[in-house]
C-alpha cells in the first residue's frame, strides 16, 4: 500500500468526517443530556467532549508549542473542578482546536516533521514525534466519541452517526 498524498489526504478526510459526526451529535445537547454517564464512576458526555478539546490543546500547545493564548486555553478545558461546558461551548472548542490542529499540520516542513520529544516510556513512548502525535489524537477521538455514543444510545439520545 502507498503512503503517499492521496492516502494521507484519506486519512485527514476520515477525521474530518469524525470530527463532524461528534459536532452533529453534541451540539443540540442541552445541560441534562451533557451531564449523562454511563454509570456513575465515569464522566459525563460533556466531561468526556471536554477532555478531547483538552488533550488536542496540550498536545499540540504543550509538547509542540503550536498555537497561541486562546488555543493554550483549551488546555485546561477538562481539568478537575472546570465549570460544566454548554454545548455550543463544546462545539467551539471542538473547531477551534481543530482549525489549531490542521492550519499546523498544513504549516509544517519536512524538516518540521522530524522533530521529536522526550516521551515518558510508559504511557508515551520513549521519543515522541509528531506523526505518533497525530496517530494518537486520532485514536483519541474515535475512542472518546465510541464513549459519548455508547452514552447516548444508553439514555436513548441519537448517537454519532457515521
Amino acid at each position: 500500500m502507498s503512503e503517499g498524498p492521496d492516502m494521507i489526504a484519506s486519512i485527514y478526510k476520515g477525521w474530518h468526517t469524525y470530527q463532524q459526526a461528534l459536532v452533529h451529535a453534541l451540539a443540540p445537547l442541552g445541560p441534562d443530556q451533557l451531564a449523562l454517564r454511563a454509570s456513575p464512576d465515569l464522566r459525563s458526555v460533556g466531561e468526556i467532549a471536554a477532555h478531547i478539546i483538552g488533550a488536542r490543546a496540550r498536545w499540540f500547545h504543550s509538547l509542540m508549542g503550536e498555537g497561541g493564548e486562546e488555543f493554550q486555553a483549551f488546555g485546561g478545558y477538562d481539568r478537575p473542578g472546570t465549570k460544566p461546558r454548554t454545548a455550543a461551548e463544546i462545539v467551539g472548542g471542538l473547531g477551534s482546536t481543530w482549525a489549531g490542529m490542521h492550519e499546523a499540520i498544513a504549516r509544517w516542513t519536512p524538516e518540521d516533521w522530524e522533530a521529536t520529544w522526550s516521551g515518558d516510556g510508559s504511557s508515551e513512548p520513549d521519543e515522541i514525534t509528531r506523526q505518533w502525535v497525530i496517530w494518537h489524537l486520532i485514536e483519541h477521538d474515535v475512542h472518546h466519541g465510541g464513549e459519548i455514543s455508547i452514552t447516548l444510545g444508553a439514555h436513548g439520545v441519537s448517537a454519532l452517526q457515521l
